[in-house]
């Protein structure tokens, strides 16, 4: 009998720890605090040196480092159009994430996924100041100085196995000093082809994340190890010298190097029996300036031996345009000719001098269109 009462005893015992680390874990995960308090709001005049002190973290970056200009134009301007990119930016990203979502989750036996509710809140982020990098090459540096206390609201469901489950991220805030480089900057709207980002120092995360409604960053010790691994994974990936490049105007496939060689047989423009003539050379469905050659004053025969290199996008599809135009000081400038190269005729790694004739305009096998007032050596 006394064994066995030493039995029951430890198993009620175990029993009584078990049930109260449960009924514990619920408690402090799904009871909410009732003695919340509002903070107190001081002017910085009634602050003692101690808090004063504990305050110069918070104090923006043009404040204490005359390099950093101060930017409140560009924090007026998020706050005005937040509403809007809010919508536009969730738009945009589950866009990009439902067909990713759609590919994976037939591997881990899954049935769906969604968002239930997407949005990043009334909150916009806060730029502390900005530096400006001048430099030689054909590049804008920036560093801004940005802070986010957010709001949002990110609900994504899944099912699976009959069952559904939600997950919801809240109460977001993201610090960071990140370096956004667009090169190289081009004559052509938005006038730069790529976005280059990069982190100078680890961020500060900090999230709320609810599971089936329970917090769990309220777990103890879970909050920091999560908050560790946000850093390290984002610092990784993004941490000077690491980029993320965003490509702006299309990429490049190759290089097409034109030299253009000289043009026999030029009609007449000027009235005094000459002309001026220049060509100008550009890749079609290019957003890019066309490219120009010298202007050989008073010339029907002119030579140039110019070179020139076009980034082509798709060879299947785009052509080289060669215009000629006759020079004029004052007015607009005379068409002299022209003719179209399709891509698709030329060998990659081959050099090859091309003769063509100038047209007055170019429609693609429609020769009773064309009218010869020229011709032009390319390679």
């Amino acid at each position: 009998m006394g064994f066995l009462s030493t039995i029951l005893g430890f198993w009620g015992f175990g029993l009584g720890i078990t049930m109260g680390l449960v009924i514990g874990y619920f408690l402090f995960i799904y009871v909410q605090p009732s003695d919340v308090k509002d903070p107190e709001i001081r002017p910085l005049v009634e602050q003692d040196s101690e808090t004063l002190q504990r305050m110069l973290p918070e104090i923006p970056l043009w404040v204490k480092n005359p390099d950093y200009d101060r930017v409140d134009w560009l924090n007026k301007f998020l706050q005005y159009m937040w509403p809007y990119l809010d919508k536009a930016i969730c738009k945009t990203a589950k866009n990009i994430a439902t067909p990713i979502i759609a590919e994976q989750i037939p591997k881990y036996k899954i049935d769906a996924v969604e968002f239930e509710t997407l949005t990043l809140g009334s909150l916009p982020p806060t730029f502390q100041g900005m530096k400006v990098y001048v430099t030689d090459e054909k590049e804008l540096i920036m560093e801004p100085s940005v802070k986010w206390a957010a709001n949002p609201n990110i609900t994504v469901a899944a099912k699976a196995f009959g069952l559904r489950a939600t997950v919801q991220v809240l109460d977001l805030q993201v610090f960071a000093s990140p370096r956004i480089t667009l090169k190289p900057l081009v004559p052509s709207f938005p006038c730069f082809a790529k976005i280059c980002v990069s982190l100078m120092e680890k961020p500060h995360v900090d999230f709320g994340l609810k599971l089936v409604g329970a917090d769990l960053m309220a777990i103890p010790g879970l909050y920091r190890v999560v908050q560790e691994i946000i850093k390290d994974q984002v610092a990784n990936m993004y941490l000077w010298p690491k980029t993320l490049e965003v490509e702006i105007l299309d990429p490049a496939v190759g290089v097409l190097n034109v030299k253009v060689l000289r043009a026999m047989k030029l009609k007449k423009k000027d009235l005094l029996g000459a002309s001026d003539p220049y060509v100008k050379i550009k890749l079609t469905e290019d957003k890019l300036a066309s490219k120009k050659t010298t202007v050989k004053h008073k010339n029907l025969n002119p030579e140039w031996n110019e070179e020139f290199n076009l980034v082509v996008k798709d060879p299947e599809t785009q052509a080289v345009e060669f215009h000629v135009y006759d020079w004029e000081q004052v007015g607009k400038h005379d068409k002299m000719g022209m003719n179209v190269v399709p891509l698709k005729e030329l060998t990659p790694e081959e050099p090859k001098v091309l003769t063509f004739d100038l047209v007055k305009i170019w429609i693609e096998n429609d020769p009773q269109m064309k009218r010869l007032v020229g011709s032009l050596w390319w390679n």
